[in-house]
């Protein structure tokens, strides 16, 4: 899969990614460490990336774009660790498929995953 770290995980979580086969970059690794999140949502929608973030702006956006693309992984309840989080990523990719991660909001919290889709 195809995945865009946003600014408020490290850039860890993208190497990590990318150690486990996924085409994974980091938003400051393409020099969007200070454009908005409206601005990363389209270059996330140009290249096909599904954003993966802390920021509880993205679920509105996503909604309001209407588009049902190109998806989101959103990590709530609290701060993570770089090996928490690849931790609960890694859960949420072998809990659910990877064409449901498109078109969808996986909301990954401390003691629960669960998925919405958007369309």
């Amino acid at each position: 899969m195809r995945f865009l770290v946003d600014m408020p995980l490290s850039p860890a979580l993208a190497s990590w990614l990318s150690e486990q086969g996924h085409d994974a970059i980091h938003a400051r690794d393409r020099g969007l460490d200070r454009t908005s999140d409206q601005e990363i949502f389209e270059y996330a929608l140009k290249e096909k990336r599904i954003i993966i973030t802390a920021d509880l702006d993205y679920p509105r956006i996503f909604i309001l774009a209407k588009t049902g693309e190109p998806g989101l992984i959103l990590f709530r309840g609290g701060n993570y660790s770089e090996k928490e989080a690849c931790s609960r990523l890694k859960q949420a990719l072998e809990k659910i498929e990877e064409k449901d991660f498109y078109n969808s909001i996986v909301v990954i919290e401390k003691t629960r995953i669960r998925r919405r889709p958007l369309m």
